[in-house]
């Protein structure tokens, strides 16, 4: 009996001890400690502050201790949209809400990261000094990241508190923004070349490594293909039109053949109400056909805010 008292009593404490170890939840400073190399990773890979991602983190996932971060790993509260991985529910500003559910934490910081980088509305802050959290903080609210009007003195406070800024300090190699690598260029063409001897009357610039120039109302394609020794077909297809059509102030006209894929570390973008497919060929001196083949979209299909476009 008295050894049967024994087993169970044996028993019953290594039980309560597997409770209280894995009921016990995540410090801040644990859970800083974990991910702080996850969120040092997307700054050189996405230029986002890696002060400024681990924040978040704390603050979304309640140091990874929420529902979302437990069970769907999802550690930025980021919602559906237009995802079609596995999703998890969860009352939120409205019941029932729909979030991201994700097969570990490393694809929840990898997500989060394109989600700022490859959209348009959080496009400028990539505009700030990488280590300018202040700014980062009040950027986020106001691209309307978070609801909570407390929102930027919440992270900031993380911030300051844990000292997060100086994850902002190890990060080497960090890779160019959206900005910078988008920015308009100046193309340059060997002296002997034809090009060359248009950048004497306009100047011609480059994205993608495709030359263009920027269009005024006062132009035609006709006119320009004269200019620039071509047939208006071809500046056309260039510019994969089928037709003429009028040329509005600040127009990208390519008087060269776009490319099959962007360039190098644009690999994808989330797409605006409003955009197209044409509009992002344009964008990215990608050949619109090539654009659809990439995504495996059939000719004139529309774009849903959100969708992801891979680019190359």
């Amino acid at each position: 009996m008295n050894i049967l008292l024994k087993y169970t009593f044996s028993l019953l404490c290594l039980f309560l001890t597997s409770y209280i170890v894995t009921g016990q939840k995540t410090s801040r400073p644990e859970y800083i400690e974990k991910y702080k190399e996850l969120a040092i990773r997307q700054m050189q890979s996405h230029s986002i502050p890696a002060s400024i991602t681990i924040a978040q983190a704390c603050l979304e996932s309640g140091d990874g201790n929420s529902r979302l971060a437990t069970e769907g790993k999802n550690h930025f509260g980021i919602k559906c949209h237009t995802w079609e991985g596995p999703k998890i529910y969860q009352d939120d500003d409205a019941q029932g809400e729909c979030f991201r559910k994700y097969n570990d934490v490393e694809e929840s910081f990898k997500d989060h990261a394109d989600f700022l980088r490859f959209r348009d509305r959080y496009r400028f802050l990539f505009e700030l000094d990488i280590k300018d959290y202040k700014g980062w903080a009040n950027g986020l609210k106001k691209a309307g990241y978070a609801t909570n009007p407390n929102y930027p003195q919440m992270l900031i406070k993380i911030i300051e508190e844990y000292n997060l800024s100086q994850y902002d300090n190890l990060a080497i190699n960090i890779l160019p923004s959206p900005i910078e690598i988008e920015a308009a260029k100046v193309a340059t063409p060997i002296v002997s070349s034809e090009l060359y001897k248009f950048t004497l009357d306009r100047e011609l610039f480059e994205k993608n490594g495709v030359a263009y120039i920027i269009g005024s109302k006062n132009d035609s394609y006709s006119s320009l293909a004269r200019d620039y020794k071509l047939f208006t077909g071809e500046l056309l297809r260039f510019n994969d039109l089928k037709n003429s059509v009028p040329i509005e102030e600040g127009t990208i006209i390519y008087v060269e053949k776009k490319k099959k894929s962007a360039e190098p570390l644009l690999e994808k973008h989330i797409a605006e109400a409003g955009e197209t497919m044409y509009s992002l060929s344009q964008r990215y001196a990608i050949q619109l056909k090539s654009l659809y083949k990439i995504n495996k979209m059939k000719k004139d299909s529309e774009l849903q805010p959100g969708q992801i476009i891979i680019l190359r």
